[in-house]
């Protein structure tokens, strides 16, 4: 079992990898050409309205509630009632979601100023939101509808064109900007267009497993029903991660120009680890968890989550040190180009290493959470997501007022650090629980486990700490250099961590052992 997942994972990373490396070059090219200014902040803001109901709707309640219950017909039942499900399932969606956007287009300024209420300062920026968020507005039902073909391949253990689906988004827009470069109409334009792609992609690999059928409305179903019974408290806990993002994004439209754009880059930059392991292996486990709880092997279902947090353990918290001792030189090298100024870059790095003390609190969110959905207990992530919104809420308000108040210059990277310390409170929360109740269980061995991570990790922020000089020098390099010497610093902080790890004996095989010696406990 953990032999498949570990391949899986290998699958979902690689692919992810592909997107996310497209992803920086699109931020990079974002950076030069429209830097940090009030035209990107629009877009951005445009961009966001749809990604948080991506992330609340498509990625968060409709996949975790959709994939256990059509995970379990799968198992239990025939191919013919898993392509029944399917097709009620879809029509039901297409129908819902074409009035969400219908009514998410005629709301724009209403929108645009829920999130961003400190651009009603400026008429022209919220006009200009008004309009993009028009264009990306549709996005929502287009990769919603990519989130439920997505998820019926990967029950079927088919990750690797979901996970490859994402590069066209990533493809439209470095394609957009090239067409016109300082033109958001056109990046908005991209999106809309990349929705559309998206869902187009996955039909092939759905035909193929003849799954696929005519959608019809089906609101009365029973099973749509469940499913939506299932989505409404996982919407609520998908949500609290989103709302403190809101929260935040309308914060900083009141911090000046720039304060968006600097929170999305250091996001960006984050999330690209986090989305090539944390999101790859809480994907890969959330079908096989279903499936051990549908058969009722609590052993194994303990199993696979104790091989997703020691494989986490291992390219997370070396990931997040990275973040933290190396952010500045990584955001220059990425951003700092064009008109992204010396000044964009320091803020944007304040930002990073705030994010940077959260990743292994949005990586294990992203690991226990299946954890929780595959038994379809949903109530219990929703009310730890409440109170680690609550708390990151009343921190954010907290940074923002004192920045306000002391007129400091990084008041951005205080509304960073609410969100992840709002990260950690919520995972663990959910690893308490799951201890508690009996759903997992570590395996032996994981106090030696952690010695050699704490030995490896201390040989790899050495290397950094020592290789990676003052921000000002990389600031002052030429582009050329500044990729080949933070490749170099990257290589050999790399190479001492798995060196140590080698040394202290941690090998590969002990990740295809563990899970499989635990399920015969």
């Amino acid at each position: 079992m953990s032999k498949s997942l570990l391949k899986s994972s290998g699958v979902v990373g690689l692919m992810t990898l592909v997107s996310r490396v497209l992803g920086f070059v699109r931020d990079v090219m974002f950076a030069g050409i429209f830097g940090a200014g009030p035209a990107m902040d629009a877009f951005l803001i445009a961009f966001k309205i749809p990604n948080f109901g991506r992330r609340m709707f498509a990625e968060g309640a409709f996949s975790q509630a959709f994939v256990p219950v059509f995970t379990e017909t799968r198992t239990v039942g025939t191919t013919a009632d898993a392509r029944d499900l399917l097709g009620v399932v879809m029509g039901t969606l297409v129908g819902v979601l074409s009035l969400i956007t219908l009514m998410g287009c005629l709301a724009a300024p209403l929108l645009v100023w829920v999130f961003a209420p400190g651009f009603g300062a400026d008429p022209g920026k919220h006009a200009l939101g008004s309009e993009l968020l028009r264009w990306t507005f549709p996005y929502l039902m287009f990769i919603s509808l990519t989130a439920m073909a997505s998820g019926v391949l990967n029950s079927y253990g088919r990750f690797a064109v979901p996970a490859f689906t994402p590069v066209i988004l990533n493809v439209c827009l470095i394609a957009s900007a090239l067409i016109d470069a300082g033109s958001v109409h056109l990046l908005a334009y991209a999106v809309f267009l990349a929705g559309i792609l998206q869902f187009a992609f996955q039909l092939p690999s759905l035909r193929a497993l003849g799954v696929l059928v005519r959608p019809r409305w089906g609101w009365r179903d029973s099973r749509v029903r469940r499913i939506i019974g299932l989505m409404i408290p996982v919407m609520i806990g998908s949500s609290v991660a989103q709302v403190s993002l809101l929260l935040d994004s309308a914060l900083a439209s009141f911090l000046g120009d720039g304060s968006i754009s600097w929170l999305y880059y250091a996001d960006r930059l984050m999330e690209f680890p986090l989305g090539i392991f944390s999101i790859a292996i809480g994907t890969v486990i959330l079908p096989t968890l279903s499936v051990q709880h549908a058969e009722r092997s609590a052993a194994d279902f303990s199993a696979t989550l104790d091989w997703g947090l020691r494989v986490l353990a291992v390219i997370g918290v070396p990931a997040a040190l990275g973040l933290i001792l190396f952010g500045g030189p990584l955001v220059a090298v990425v951003f700092g180009n064009g008109q992204f100024g010396d000044h964009d870059v320091a803020m944007t790095m304040y930002a990073l290493w705030a994010y940077g003390a959260g990743f292994m609190g949005f990586s294990l969110v992203k690991v226990l959470v299946p954890g929780f959905y595959a038994r379809q207990e949903t109530r219990v992530p929703v009310r730890y997501g409440i109170i680690a919104l609550v708390c990151g809420m009343a921190m954010s308000l907290s940074f923002f007022t004192a920045a306000k108040l002391f007129e400091l210059p990084a008041g951005h990277a205080g509304l960073a650090t609410a969100t992840s310390a709002s990260a950690w409170i919520n995972a663990m929360l959910l690893l308490r629980r799951l201890r508690r109740d009996g759903a997992y269980q570590p395996s032996p061995g994981w106090r030696m486990f952690g010695l050699r991570l704490l030995l490896a990790n201390l040989g790899l922020a050495v290397v950094v700490l020592v290789l990676s000089g003052p921000l000002q020098y990389w600031l002052d390099l030429a582009p050329v250099a500044k990729w080949l010497s933070v490749l170099k610093i990257i290589g050999a902080a790399g190479g001492t961590y798995f060196a140590v790890l080698w040394l202290s004996g941690v090998r590969p095989a002990d990740f295809r052992r563990a899970a499989s010696m635990e399920g015969t406990r």
